[in-house]
């Protein structure tokens, strides 16, 4: 299958998302030509190392340091990053270092914030291997760790130079995890593209499947919907809001739950959910729409049961990062392929929905 090649252009950086089959194995190539003088340094977790590793490696130079996290959300705290930026420096990281993200999303936003630290800046490169991280986190320039009070609280923006979605890495991923990242793909189709949630619809069983073809044609129009509004709004100041539908519902759930009952694309499932049932009671989306887009995100399901305390909840979502002046702020849908952001959603409805 040809690679296809998305431009993300934004104020302070532009460079390109590849997505195809068999990129791996090629990355050290075209890094030589992207980054000039650099010595790439490898960062994933042992399980994707074993799956991955060989066929990244093989385009790099023999002697390229790979440093290892252990996988899981739990992992990502600001102590994970003391100890990768000791290595790197026992290994003479410096200013020419790039540092290569070979994983999820929990991974990648790690990366991206060690390389924003790290000698007050260097460079890397996103080499995503997760569904989520192919649609949605690699790109944007979002960097972050988690904090006991809530996730992503503690981050920078700071982009790659250019980001490597191979496809044929999520064949190895259990079906749990591909429907869980998919989720994103549908995210994506119900705040800003309506062709996207109807391909979504119509050909969930290929999709599902793993069908290259319909997972190519899936991931490649959600980067076009990231990268269309991360070039219009960098810094998450208005229009970007709109792609953390579902996530302030869904990052409280992740926190209340300890991140240990659900996986993130399923936290978002439900936090999408709820607030297409926000909308509903709000009377700004019909309930045709609201139907069929509770029925799309559940078949890219089956959507975890989780206990959590509905009052937790609706505290938790006070922290969310996305709040302004004490208020919470919440993306609703508005129609199939349309959003808005709101700040008037009342503890009253919140306690009702998440209940």
């Amino acid at each position: 299958m040809p690679t296809t090649t998305i431009p993300v252009r934004t104020p302070s950086a532009s460079y390109l998302v590849h997505i195809g089959t068999g990129l791996l194995p090629n990355i050290g190539a075209e890094l030589t030509t992207l980054a000039g003088k650099h010595r790439p340094f490898v960062i994933t977790s042992p399980e994707i190392h074993r799956l991955h590793g060989a066929s990244l490696l093989s385009g790099l130079p023999t002697d390229t340091p790979v440093l290892t996290v252990p996988a899981g959300e739990q992992h990502k705290r600001l102590a994970t990053l003391e100890t990768l930026a000791e290595q790197l420096a026992h290994h003479g990281a410096d200013r020419d270092s790039v540092l290569i993200a070979l994983g999820g999303g929990v991974l990648g936003d790690m990366t991206g914030f060690l390389a924003a630290m790290y000698m007050r800046g260097i460079r890397y490169i996103g080499v995503p291997t997760t569904a989520l991280a192919q649609i949605d986190s690699s790109l944007g320039g979002k960097t972050g760790v988690n904090l006991a009070a809530g996730k992503n609280l503690i981050g920078a923006f700071h982009h790659p130079l250019a980001v490597y979605a191979d496809t044929a890495t999520l064949s190895t991923l259990p079906p749990n995890e591909l429907h869980a990242g998919l989720q994103e793909a549908v995210k994506a189709g119900i705040i800003r593209d309506r062709a996207l949630f109807d391909y979504m619809d119509e050909h969930s069983a290929a999709i599902l499947a793993g069908d290259q073809a319909a997972l190519t044609h899936v991931i490649a129009a959600s980067v076009r919907v990231k990268a269309d509004v991360v070039s219009q709004d960098e810094k998450e100041s208005g229009l970007r809001m709109l792609l953390n539908l579902g996530h302030t519902l869904g990052h409280a759930i992740e926190s209340a739950t300890h991140y240990s009952q659900l996986l993130h694309g399923e936290a978002i499932a439900w936090g999408m959910i709820a607030a297409i049932h926000i909308a509903e009671a709000r009377n700004t989306i019909t309930a045709a729409d609201a139907t069929r887009m509770d029925r799309v995100i559940r078949a890219y399901g089956p959507l975890k049961p989780f206990t959590a305390d509905a009052a937790e909840l609706v505290a938790l979502t006070a922290k969310d990062k996305k709040n302004r002046s004490g208020t919470r702020s919440f993306i609703l849908p508005t129609g199939i392929g349309t959003s808005t952001v709101v700040h008037d959603v009342t503890e009253a409805i919140s306690l009702k929905v998440f209940a």
